[in-house]
């Protein structure tokens, strides 16, 4: 071993080190499956509940939960962390709320496909907003995911047309990467843990306020069978 170059050691392990995922990218993938699964477990939730009192709840549990073990920090709270919050949680809402009404009435597979659709988006739109253009690889992934969900949300499907479901996932997807980028706008001047707490419950104070009039305050569980 001592005769060996640190080279030749280095390129004899390579191959494992690149074929093995780290910690962050096994997050990512885990992330992943939750992310899709929660499309299937939505819509089926959505039997029970109004889609704007099911996105305040659900928000709502967040925010509590992350307020109860976060007291200590919210005494720190800034203006600017305030305002963040609230822009963020304005765009959780409407991507949230525009995505589950959009539930009702697409499969849930089209509509984690067509949300997706944030993913080239944010790029675009940060040099829009943000004035930081593309990289060629930014170019290249977002035409890649581009035709990769028009082949997968089943476009045989809307040659007559996109419905009311598909347009307002589509624009949920759209205020999903204005949330993006807006993270990515204020990440570094702010707290995280405390934006993250009021963007939680702006979310689901709009979304509380907005179902309101359906006059269904909580959803109806179905009672047991025995």
């Amino acid at each position: 071993m001592s005769g060996l170059r640190p080279t030749a050691i280095m390129s004899q392990s390579a191959p494992t080190s690149l074929l093995a995922l780290n910690r962050y990218e096994i997050a990512l993938v885990i992330i992943t499956v939750f992310w899709g699964a929660t499309f299937l477990i939505v819509q089926k939730a959505l039997v029970h509940s109004d889609p704007f009192v099911f996105v305040g709840m659900r928000f709502g549990c967040a925010a509590l939960a992350m307020m109860l073990c976060s007291l200590r920090i919210l005494r720190g709270l800034t203006s600017l962390e305030v305002r963040a919050g609230l822009l963020i949680g304005l765009c959780i809402f409407l991507g949230y709320s525009l995505q589950t009404v959009g539930l009702q009435t697409i499969a849930s597979s089209k509509s984690a496909f067509i949300t997706a659709l944030y993913v080239p988006l944010v790029p675009l739109m940060q040099w829009l907003f943000l004035k930081r253009p593309p990289t060629l690889m930014n170019w290249i992934g977002a035409t890649m995911a581009f035709i990769g969900l028009v082949l997968l949300a089943d476009p045989q499907s809307m040659e007559g047309g996109a419905g009311t479901g598909e347009w307002l996932t589509v624009f949920s997807a759209i205020a999903i990467a204005v949330e993006v980028i807006l993270i990515s706008r204020f990440a570094g001047q702010v707290d995280l843990r405390r934006v993250t707490i009021v963007q939680l419950a702006t979310a689901s104070l709009l979304a509380g306020l907005t179902g309101l009039p359906e006059a269904r305050a909580c959803p109806i569980w179905p009672r047991p069978c025995c």
